[in-house]
């Protein structure tokens, strides 16, 4: 039954990094998706890099390899729920294409996550009319997803006005559920709250996809303590893949399973692709699934 409902994915951020482009340029496509038919997993979401849909699909068949869904850099505070929209439709034609289940959404206004600032103190925050603009504007694209055959999973994220779980609280509360749903990501959650339980059964109703993103402790509180940027971090290693940091994975998939999700579950951890090799760490993390998680279901 869980395999029917689960899909496994790992995120191609592993291996290319769209905040760092310059970063694992040796790494293209074909080696990208033969690295994940490696490691066992059942798709992927698109990267920056990625090529043309007609393109895509190709390389995918010839792998047997299905798309999760793509990121998207939503700017409504600062431009407006027109000309978001305008992007928005252009994101999900492609999508529809590539035959993906997801528009992940971030607001990015006033976002330092590309920056050099503190991220673990200089997140921005929002006005009430910004708030009550982004979850009006929120609603209308997660009605064009509609359109494509899509779910838009709002992604919260380090760094944004939306990263908190009082933050992630109140956009729950003012969206639509039958529009707007949830990205549950473990990683970013652990990092901004120190814990990730309390989202995950607050929200379990609206998550509709999830990102397995584990925290290395020890850097974490480096990076704390040195004030690094969220660049900076992740460049030091906050992040890695499931079973080689601190967050226990065993009790999500359980919240998970009990509640019957259906969806994706992809992994990804933003990494250095020349010091943590991406197919070595696919492994671990295909391991511990293997090992830790499927062996409960």
């Amino acid at each position: 039954m869980e395999e029917r409902m689960i899909s496994w994915g790992i995120a191609p951020i592993g291996w290319r990094n769209d905040d760092i482009p310059e970063i694992g340029l040796e790494n293209t496509l074909s080696h990208l998706l033969s690295d994940i038919v490696v490691a066992g997993f059942e798709g992927t979401e698109v990267g920056g890099f990625f090529p043309e849909a007609k393109v895509l699909n190709k390389e995918l068949q010839l792998r047997n390899l299905k798309i999760a869904g793509q990121w998207f850099s939503s700017f409504i505070i600062r431009d407006g729920v027109e000309e978001a929209s305008k992007a928005f439709h252009n994101h999900c034609e492609y999508l529809k294409e590539v035959n993906a289940y997801a528009a992940v959404v971030s607001e990015q206004t006033y976002s330092i996550q590309g920056t050099t600032k503190n991220v673990f103190s200089e997140k921005p925050y929002f006005t009430n009319k910004e708030w009550e603009k982004l979850c009006h504007g929120l609603n209308e694209l997660g009605k064009i997803a509609e359109h494509y055959d899509l779910k838009l999973v709002y992604h919260h994220h380090m760094g944004t006005g939306v990263q908190t779980i009082e933050e992630i609280d109140r956009l729950m509360a003012n969206t639509d559920p039958n529009h707007v749903h949830l990205l549950f990501d473990t990683g970013h959650i652990f990092v901004s709250d120190g814990e990730y339980k309390t989202l995950l059964n607050m929200h379990i109703d609206r998550i509709k996809h999830v990102h397995f993103k584990d925290v290395r402790k020890e850097v974490l509180k480096h990076c704390k303590q040195e004030g690094k940027s969220f660049l900076q971090s992740f460049l030091s290693g906050m992040f890695t893949v499931p079973g080689d940091g601190c967050i226990d994975f065993t009790k999500v998939y359980s919240v998970l399973l009990e509640h019957k999700y259906k969806g994706w579950i992809v992994i990804e951890a933003e990494q250095d692709p020349s010091i943590a090799h991406p197919l070595e760490y696919a492994l671990i993390a295909r391991r511990y699934i293997d090992e830790k998680l499927l062996i409960h279901a």
